[in-house]
Formats: structure tokens, C-alpha cells, sequence
């Protein structure tokens, strides 16, 4: 009797074990599913970024317009058009200008020929003015006659002189005329592509006057030297400096990134908002060919390296949380706090110089619920890449 009550009871033991082992299963909490990454050596670079977005500049655009206002008489380009240096863009009515320069022109002539005849008759009279003299001297004529002659030849040498002063008179002339025809030309002062035409043939084309602008007759852009221009924080401006390398990203190009050099910082601090003091910086293109099928006005970003490490120990920047913490997934599955000695720092990595080894698993979906320290977790696959 009394084994059958032992029996019994171990069985009722057993059971009660089984079934208080399945409770515990079945209400146990879930491990949270992070994402982690591993410490692992590598590079790290301490940036400084634009704090609005920039652009791709031309690093020369000429707004073109002719200083004179008229009618357009030719319009030889359109937008689009590549344009060599010197090359007519457009040109106003100037057939008045032209037909002044034709006067001019033969006017030149006109003196040029008094030129010869004035002076002919000044060698003419400066040989007759010898003879009288010679004549003198052998008492054939008196010195009155002498005198005159010699008036005669000086006379007629100031006019020779008088009509060559007419010509540069009309040389300058020409070039007067030839300048007011210029001035309603307008030519391409260097190589590059036409970005806009204001105006059509036959419309009028009013000069700026001092202070108000109009809008150009042709805009210009010199698209083989690009870079870009962008606005700095004031307080990282100080650690900038001429020669820094960086990296160019382009919304167009979403995922590329092009190697740039600081050329440029401007030596003033721009304040369009009290709350946003900026500093304008220039970062050029390191490869211009890479440059070349960009277009100016492109919205751009810049980096700035202004520290860089090799071959140290480094974690996501998103494991990092206030104060140099991170959630370390240990080999139990238990997360844990751990604070870190942080080094250099981006968007992207930061250096670890404690508090943490080799191979260690940091947590990065801090975001997630239930993330937290001492919260049992598992490390989550992350699917693999589709190859094309």
C-alpha cells in the first residue's frame, strides 16, 4: 500500500514538473530580434559637413548682354550650343554704326591723298628754295626772293605735316566707329555651352542701368572646371583648412561619391538667420573628367576630412548611445551596458579606444522596443544581398 502511495505521488511529481516546465515556456518573453555589428578594425575620419545643402558651380558663368540697347538683328545660338571663344552670339541692328565706319574709312582715304599731294609740293618748294639760295650767292636774286622761297617751303611743309595728322585723325576715327559697331556684338569671352537665350530676333534688348539687373541676353557656364560650394557651421569652419581632402555626394547620384579638395574658405561668416551663422567653403572636383557630365546648379553635399585613423578598432556610430554607451549582446543572449572610450567619430563609425574587444557584438536597432539592458535577445540574419 504504502509503495503504491510513493509510486504515485513521484508520478503526480512528475507530472507537476512537466507541466510547471511547459508553463514556464510557454510564458516566457521572447528574445528581441537586433540587429548587431562586430567590432572590427578599420578606418575611421573624424568630417565636418555642410549644414544646408550646396551646388555645383561653374568655376566661370558670364551673363552676357551687350552694353548697348537696340533691336536684335541676329540671334546665332540657342541654349544648349557649345560656343567657341570670340564666337558671335548675338548681334543688334547696326547699319548705321556700319555705314559711319564705311565714312570713316573713306575719309582715310581722302586724307591719305592730300597727304601725297601736300607733300610733293613741300619737296617741291624745299628744292626750289635751295636754287634761289644758290642764286643769291651768285647775285642773280635778291635776298627778298630768298626769304620767300624759304617761306614758301616751310609753308608747305607744315601742311604735309598737317594732312599726316588728318590720317591718324581718320585712323582714329575708324576705330571709334568700330568700336561703337562693337559694342553691339556680344561674343562668347571663352569656350563653353549656352545655358539661356533671353530674347528673339527682331525684340528690343535693354542695357542694365546702374543697380537694377535684367536679365541677361545669353548665360554662359564654362563646364569644364566644376565644383562645389556649400555652407559650413561657423564652429567647424576653424578646424578647416586649404588642401583638405573630402567627398562629394550628389542627390542625382544617390549612393556615389566623388574625391574632392578644399580650395577655398571664405574669410568671412555669412548670417542670413541669427540661429545659423555659416562659413561658404569651395571643394574641387579631384578627377574634373568624373565632373564633366554633371550640371551646374546639381544639389550637393560635401565632407571634409579633417582626421582620419587606420586600422582601429571601430563600431556604427548608430550603436552608440548619450554618454559613450552601448548594448553589448553577450554569449548568454542577455544584453548588456557597457561604456566605451570613443575616439574619432562620423555619421558612419566610431573609433573604440576601451571598453570593448575585438569580435564584441553591438547592438544597432537601439530604436527597437524592448531593447534595453538585461533583456534577452538574439542577433537577427540579415537577408542576403540579391546579386544582378
Amino acid at each position: 500500500m504504502n509503495k503504491t502511495l510513493l509510486r504515485r505521488g513521484l508520478v503526480a511529481a512528475v507530472v507537476i514538473a512537466v507541466l510547471a516546465g511547459l508553463t514556464f515556456f510557454m510564458t516566457r518573453p521572447k528574445p528581441v530580434a537586433v540587429l548587431v555589428a562586430a567590432v572590427e578594425p578599420g578606418r575611421v575620419e573624424a568630417t565636418v559637413a555642410n549644414t544646408r545643402a550646396g551646388s555645383v558651380e561653374a568655376c566661370r558663368r558670364a551673363k552676357l548682354a551687350p552694353p548697348l540697347g537696340g533691336r536684335i538683328d541676329k540671334l546665332l545660338v540657342r541654349a544648349g550650343d557649345r560656343v567657341k571663344t570670340g564666337q558671335v552670339l548675338v548681334e543688334l541692328w547696326n547699319d548705321d554704326l556700319a555705314a559711319r565706319e564705311r565714312i570713316s574709312v573713306e575719309q582715310l582715304q581722302s586724307a591719305r591723298a592730300r597727304v601725297n599731294e601736300a607733300c610733293l609740293l613741300a619737296d617741291t618748294a624745299a628744292r626750289e628754295a635751295a636754287r634761289t639760295r644758290a642764286l643769291r650767292d651768285k647775285g642773280f636774286v635778291s635776298e627778298g626772293q630768298v626769304d620767300r622761297a624759304e617761306s614758301d617751303a616751310r609753308a608747305r611743309q607744315a601742311a604735309c605735316a598737317s594732312a599726316r595728322a588728318q590720317v591718324q585723325e581718320a585712323q582714329a576715327r575708324i576705330g571709334a566707329s568700330r568700336a561703337d559697331t562693337a559694342r553691339t556684338v556680344v561674343k562668347a569671352p571663352f569656350d563653353g555651352i549656352v545655358a539661356e537665350v533671353n530674347g528673339e530676333v527682331g525684340e528690343y534688348l535693354t542695357p542694365s542701368p546702374p543697380g537694377i539687373p535684367t536679365l541677361p541676353a545669353v548665360d554662359l557656364i564654362d563646364d569644364s572646371c566644376l565644383y562645389v560650394s556649400a555652407p559650413i557651421d561657423e564652429v567647424d569652419a576653424a578646424q578647416l583648412k586649404i588642401g583638405m581632402a573630402g567627398r562629394i555626394s550628389l542627390d542625382a547620384y544617390r549612393g556615389r561619391h566623388f574625391g574632392g579638395k578644399l580650395r577655398r574658405i571664405a574669410p568671412y561668416v555669412l548670417a542670413l538667420e541669427k540661429q545659423a551663422r555659416t562659413v561658404e567653403v569651395e571643394v574641387e572636383f579631384d578627377t574634373p573628367g568624373e565632373a564633366r557630365h554633371l550640371l551646374v546648379g546639381y544639389s550637393a553635399d560635401i565632407e571634409v576630412v579633417v582626421d582620419a585613423r587606420d586600422g582601429a578598432l571601430r563600431i556604427p556610430t548608430t550603436a552608440l548611445m548619450p554618454g559613450s554607451r552601448v548594448l553589448l549582446l553577450n554569449a548568454d543572449g542577455l544584453l548588456e551596458e557597457r561604456k566605451i572610450e570613443a575616439g574619432l567619430s562620423n555619421w558612419e563609425f566610431t573609433e573604440v579606444k576601451g571598453g570593448l574587444a575585438r569580435g564584441d557584438r553591438v547592438v544597432t536597432s537601439l530604436e527597437r522596443e524592448g531593447v534595453k539592458a538585461g533583456a534577452q535577445a538574439a542577433a537577427e540574419e540579415k537577408p542576403a544581398s540579391k546579386k544582378p
